[in-house]
């Protein structure tokens, strides 16, 4: 299964968590859409487990809304993205990091 298809997958179940204005890109992916190359799964890194196929550890990178409570936030985030990935996949989610990279008031959002 390919990287790109499980971190959609991630990206959309960590943008469903309340207190998510969006998920931060790398340079990277910022200047390949420059020259028009689309990523999928912005925001999130899909590592799978070395000899194993079914087994992924998730990395996310929100920016969350000023006020709310980061370990919530980032809670919400794990629990939704590993039963959205494991459900839709069949993957095994060994791990999900998650990575606060800002906060932002709430007409700021990404």
């Amino acid at each position: 299964m390919a990287q790109g298809f499980v971190a959609q997958y991630a990206a959309e179940a960590a943008m469903q968590a309340e207190g998510v204005a969006g998920l931060d890109t790398s340079s990277v992916i910022s200047l390949k859409e420059v020259f028009g190359v689309e990523h999928e799964g912005k925001g999130v890194k899909v590592v799978f487990h070395e000899g194993n196929d079914e087994a992924v550890a998730i990395t996310v990178y929100p920016v969350v809304f000023f006020g709310t409570l980061i370990p919530e936030v980032a809670w919400q985030i794990q629990e939704r993205v590993k039963a959205d990935v494991e459900k839709y996949t069949g993957l095994t989610v060994e791990a999900v990091h998650v990575h606060v990279k800002g906060v932002v008031l709430k007409e700021d959002r990404l």
